[in-house]
This record gives structure tokens, C-alpha cells and sequence, in this order.
């Protein structure tokens, strides 16, 4: 168990030895062992007891907090971070030279080559929707070729990367039924179900690649492609985009597969928005830790990497032994 769930009302947490136990109204109902979590998400309203956050803090466990019904992104905590003002200074350079632009073609050069490779499997699945796929996959293949030819600056790689994205989206919505009332990307607040799983799985990718960032040394307000704006973490943004495409595809096949249905998902008069269902997301965290297994293991690799090519020829320490990230003296 790397990940551990907490989303129920009126919780009381408090520390048990090397375990955590809930409380609902004054009687123990459970205990969870802490070694094994990595990571916990907490949603809604519950009470924790500071003792388990110092722990949490001390074991290098990642708390992800989101609000009740919408599960926006409310903070994180973490641990003792990686102690290397080095890197960070190498980073800060690097977003100031020519590496900026050389790392962000790559982002957007892999993006889409992921998104044509998804619609042209698509395409051999769906023979119905064969015009609109193909269509879309050529627009995007003739995106790809422009993006990795000679003299592209910052402006025209970000404006390949929107016009691939623009041609995905009008051929991803018609892999799904019109009942679900797909037929655009909406974020703030998602309009329906397919929005609501895509932006639910985007947000906790993102915890994932800030999480990562941070292990092993680097800032993750200090992007590439994606530059500094005040209080986002652009880097995060910058590696979630390689993983998109994987997240459009586990959400359409969650779909596909009829694992969730409009029935899963609720509307609020009050607010405007597209929500999961409570009882729906108790079935959706083990779906998402289970595809979340591989990309993990991807992402630790790519971080890495991306740290040892800002680094470059100088002598500074990436990540730590601790976190199974490579130690260079």
C-alpha cells in the first residue's frame, strides 16, 4: 500500500505507535499501518492530530489535500526536502538560456506524437469514427513535423503545442456517447463526467510530478515550457503534459469499459459543475492506483533525468539514496 485514501466526514486521526487510527464519534473503527504509505490523500473534512503530520513529516510521506464534492487542490505538505541550492541555482540559469527552449520542444514534440499514436489506435478500434480520427492524426502528424524542424522559438513551439491539442480534442470527444455531453475540454469547473474523471486524474498527476520534483532537489515553481507565473508550479505543468495523453486514455477507457456511467456523477444547483459521486470514488482510487503504478516509475526516471541534464558537467549531488535516486559526488 503506497497510497493511502481518507475521504469520509467527521474522521478524527490520531497516531498509534507506527500506525494511524480513525475515530467516527468517539469509537475506534480501523488502524492503518504507517510504513508502508508514501503518499495520503485527504478529502473533505476530517480532523488530524498533529502528532500524525510531524510523523508524516518525518517519514517523507506526501499529504495531498483536496476539498469535499469538487476535489479542487486545496495544499500539500511534505517532509524534509532535498537540501541542494545548487541545482536549483543550475536550474534558474538553465530557465534563462537556450536549454529552456531545447527541453520544451522535446515536451512538445513527445506530447503530440503520444496524441496521434493514441487516435490512430483509436481509429483501428472505432472503424466507425475512422474519418474524424484519421483526419485529426494527419493534422496532428503535420504539427509534429513543424516541431521538429529548424528555428522554432518559445511562441511558435506553445502555439503547435495548442493548434495539436485544439485538432485532438475535437476527434477525442467523439470516442464517447452523446449521453455523457462530451463535447469539449472544460476545466474550471468540468461541465460533465468525462471532464470531471480527466480533471480529477490531471490533479493528482500533478501532485505526483511536484512531489518528484521536489525529492530529488529541483523547484518546481521554475518551468520550461511552461515559465514562471506566481503560484503555479510550472515544472510540474511542464511533465504532466508527457503524461496527458496516458490519462486521456485510462479515463476513456474507465468509459469503454462502462466502470463508470453518468449515474456516477452528480451536479450541484448551487454551484456550477460536474462531479464523482462519494460511493463512485471509493471504486475510482483503486482504478487510478493501479494505473498510476507504471507512470510512477516513469516519471521517478524522468525527473532524473531532467536533474542530471540541468546539472550538466557540474559536480552536484541529485536526489539522495533514500529515495532511490542516484547519488553524485
Amino acid at each position: 500500500m503506497g497510497t493511502l485514501y481518507i475521504d469520509r466526514k467527521d474522521l478524527h486521526i490520531k497516531l498509534d505507535g507506527n500506525a494511524i487510527a480513525f475515530y467516527a464519534q468517539g469509537e475506534r473503527e480501523g488502524l492503518v499501518p504507517i510504513n508502508p504509505l508514501k503518499r495520503v490523500v485527504i478529502v473533505g473534512s476530517v480532523s488530524i492530530e498533529t502528532p500524525v503530520l510531524h510523523r508524516f513529516a518525518r517519514d517523507d510521506i506526501s499529504v495531498l489535500f483536496l476539498s469535499g464534492k469538487r476535489l479542487r487542490f486545496c495544499g500539500m505538505l511534505h517532509g524534509r526536502l532535498h537540501n541542494n541550492g545548487l541545482l536549483r541555482v543550475r536550474q534558474y540559469q538553465r530557465s534563462l538560456d537556450t536549454f529552456s527552449t531545447e527541453w520544451a520542444r522535446e515536451i512538445v514534440s513527445r506530447k503530440i506524437a503520444h496524441q496521434r499514436a493514441f487516435l490512430m489506435e483509436a481509429r483501428d478500434n472505432r472503424t466507425d469514427l475512422r474519418f474524424p480520427l484519421t483526419d485529426a492524426a494527419e493534422i496532428i502528424g503535420r504539427i509534429l513535423e513543424s516541431v521538429n524542424g529548424p528555428g522554432n522559438d518559445m511562441d511558435q513551439l506553445r502555439g503547435y503545442e495548442g493548434g495539436a491539442s485544439a485538432a485532438y480534442f475535437r476527434a477525442y470527444t467523439k470516442l464517447f456517447p452523446e449521453s455523457l455531453a462530451f463535447t469539449r475540454r472544460t476545466r474550471r469547473p468540468p461541465e460533465d463526467p468525462v471532464n470531471a474523471l480527466l480533471s480529477l486524474c490531471y490533479t493528482l498527476l500533478h501532485f505526483e510530478a511536484v512531489r518528484e520534483i521536489e525529492v530529488i532537489g529541483l523547484d518546481p515553481t521554475i518551468g520550461f515550457l511552461h515559465q514562471f507565473e506566481y503560484g503555479r508550479e510550472s515544472l510540474a505543468c511542464d511533465l504532466v503534459e508527457l503524461y496527458r495523453t496516458g490519462v486521456d486514455r485510462f479515463v476513456y477507457e474507465l468509459f469503454r469499459e462502462r466502470k463508470f456511467t453518468s449515474r456516477d456523477f452528480a451536479e450541484n444547483d448551487e454551484r456550477p459543475g460536474c462531479f464523482l459521486k462519494k460511493e463512485s470514488r471509493q471504486r475510482f482510487y483503486p482504478l487510478y492506483e493501479e494505473w498510476a503504478k507504471a507512470i510512477r516509475l516513469e516519471l521517478v526516471k524522468e525527473v532524473r533525468h531532467l536533474a542530471e541534464r540541468i546539472a550538466g558537467e557540474e559536480e552536484l549531488t541529485i536526489g539522495d539514496e533514500k529515495h532511490g535516486i542516484i547519488d553524485e559526488e
